[in-house]
């Protein structure tokens, strides 16, 4: 077995709090610069709900509890010192 097979293997057998831990580890780990362009659509909507904050009509949420609502509704729970 392949050494990515093994490591896929091995990681698919975590808890789905942990897999997501480790998704989000490795995603930091990508340099931004090899990340791939952005589409028209994406693009579209970042400019969409740009103009929407800087009119006021929408209020920013922070991240931490963007992520912690997230992970609530998914019956997860996981520690900001995990990350």
């Amino acid at each position: 077995m392949p050494e990515y097979e093994a490591l896929l293997a091995e990681a698919s057998r975590l808890p789905l709090g942990e897999r997501i831990q480790l998704i989000e580890a490795l995603w930091d780990t990508v340099p931004e610069e090899s990340l791939p362009p952005l589409s028209d659509a994406w693009i579209a909507e970042i400019e969409r709900r740009s103009a929407e904050y800087d009119a006021g009509s929408v209020q920013a949420v922070p991240w931490e509890q963007v992520r912690a609502d997230a992970l609530r509704r998914a019956g997860l729970t996981v520690s900001d010192d995990s990350r």
